[in-house]
């Protein structure tokens, strides 16, 4: 059955003093409608969705409208989730009094409570809602988020707009996710889903919306589309497979671990050899989310024995592992990676301004530029200007600033946490071969990510965490996605991994 349009955009334009942000771009949402909109940082996608939330006001003769009557409600989750951390799960779910509790009159503590518990089991969540949000994993955290956004699904006029929601999720989360979205779809709202992950796109999306350059260069109905179609319409090429580079039989260990422990880490001993890339996989608290901050010192834990080159490092720092040649790039770079507000020049050289130091400490700028430009050349920033604020950078650059500022330190050894979470299929082919170049120049490289197709590809062995201990190593042939998954899963899943259709089936009822 035909629906009618809930938003409506027309020759939408966004010009910034130094950019065209977007260009006469037009799209459509109709009622029961997932219209998945795609493409490369820095593509217009942000821009787009900043000016439907009124954070930017769009140039002169574009036009926005909303049906029927302009009763549509556009509801936004953006990639921060907009949770208070501080609030409980109850607190923020009242945040803007819609939850349907009474304006004036007592509060009961009890009826809020299994309110709260209800919206949260609609996307399979079973946590305390009491607990401080801010205490809660990634994964319970988005779904907070989405249970505040969805409450309100009843409406038929509604518009939800999410933004990488499945950036913290995995595996059988994902899953429960769709089917709450599905759900919302069919009782006549309309769904706009943002994201860089192109296989759940294909597996969710009724119509792609790809945008280029601020451009719109494709709108394409299910199956009309691929991956692989997908990813020429968002690049404007063909992308060269990635491929696996040949682990080196004869690198010694670069870091000895023996007895690696945390508030999420049970004792874990593993070897990382020079030009290995080692990859830690696993769900969500299993520990892999903990393990590459834990070995830099910059998560609580402990260790036995860790030794760098040999030599047992000196104190549980970041000081102290970066002055035995490690480095660390963290899942969150806009909290824990980076200066944003500081240049790509300054974020590059951060960590070791020393070798840049002349007399008197005074720092000599014209050989820092003469650096820093070499590495934006090297790691294809685009725009190659250095003096440009991080956060004026896509997500891809940003990442490669990050990349960048350890990789001139040349560390031997690398921990990269989620290192392409957000970034697009262009800027991540990038970062796969800084990863492989690090590995060829015998740096030793551990990769933990939530991604198992990525592991599968980059990494010679994973190691398999499954409730803080090491369940299981993986490489060779056996080194598959699948493979990866089933591991992670737990006991009940050694010899099958869950169907996306049983995930559909049981979310169905």
């Amino acid at each position: 059955m035909t629906r009618e349009p809930l938003l409506t955009v027309r020759e939408l334009s966004k010009t910034f003093p130094d950019l065209k942000a977007l260009d006469r771009v037009g799209l459509e949402v109709q009622g029961g409608e997932i219209v998945a909109l795609v493409g490369q940082n820095g593509s217009g996608k942000s821009t787009l969705v900043k000016i439907l939330a009124g954070v930017h006001s769009p140039d002169h003769g574009g036009t926005i409208s909303s049906g029927p009557d302009g009763k549509t409600a556009l509801h936004f989750i953006h990639q921060d989730l907009g949770l208070i951390e501080g609030l409980t799960t109850i607190e923020n779910l009242d945040l803007d009094g819609a939850s349907g509790r009474r304006a004036i009159g007592p509060i009961r503590p009890r009826r809020e409570r299994r309110r709260a518990e209800a919206l949260i089991a609609d996307f399979g969540g079973s946590f305390d809602v009491t607990r401080p949000v801010g205490e809660l994993s990634a994964a319970e955290r988005s779904i907070v988020a989405f249970a505040r956004a969805l409450r309100d699904w009843e409406n038929p006029h509604n518009v939800l707009i999410l933004d990488e929601p499945t950036a913290a999720l995995h595996g059988d989360e994902v899953g429960k996710l769709f089917v709450a979205v599905r759900r919302v779809a069919e009782r006549g709202a309309g769904v706009v889903f943002i994201s860089h992950r192109l296989d759940e796109v294909v597996e969710l999306a009724d119509r792609v919306i790809v945008l280029r350059d601020g451009r719109l260069v494709a709108d394409a109905r299910r199956g009309d589309f691929d991956q692989g179609r997908l990813v020429e319409l968002i690049t404007g090429s063909v992308v060269a497979p990635i491929t696996r580079h040949e682990l080196r039989g004869d690198g010694e260990p670069v870091l000895r671990i023996r007895g690696l422990r945390g508030p999420t880490i049970r004792g874990i001993d593993f070897d990382l050899r020079a030009g290995e890339v080692l990859g830690v996989s696993g769900v969500l608290g299993s520990g892999r989310e903990h393990i590459a901050a834990t070995l830099f010192g910059s998560a609580a834990g402990t260790v036995t024995e860790l030794d760098v080159q040999g030599s047992p490092l000196r104190g549980r720092s970041p000081r102290a592992a970066i002055a035995a040649g490690m480095g660390y790039v963290p899942a969150d770079r806009h909290r824990d990676g980076a200066v944003m507000t500081m240049s790509a020049r300054e974020n590059m050289t951060l960590p070791r301004l020393r070798p840049l130091r002349r007399f008197a400490g005074r720092l000599d700028r014209r050989a820092e530029r003469r650096e820093v430009s070499s590495w934006c050349e090297r790691v294809g920033l685009r725009p190659p200007d250095p003096e440009r604020p991080l956060e004026l950078f896509s997500g891809g650059n940003q990442q490669k600033v990050v990349l960048a500022k350890w990789l001139r330190n040349q560390p031997k050894v690398l921990l990269l946490d989620e290192p392409t979470q957000g970034v697009d299929v262009g800027a991540k082919a990038g970062i796969y071969e800084l990863i492989a170049e690090a590995a060829a120049g015998g740096a030793g490289v551990l990769v933990a990510s939530s991604d198992a197709k990525e592991l599968a590809l980059i990494c010679d062995r994973v190691l398999i965490l499954f409730e803080g201990a090491l369940r299981a190593e993986v490489g060779g042939s056996d080194l598959t996605e699948a493979q990866l998954v089933a591991d992670g899963l737990g006991p009940a899943a050694d010899h099958e991994c869950f169907p996306k259709q049983d995930l559909e089936m049981n979310g169905n009822g």
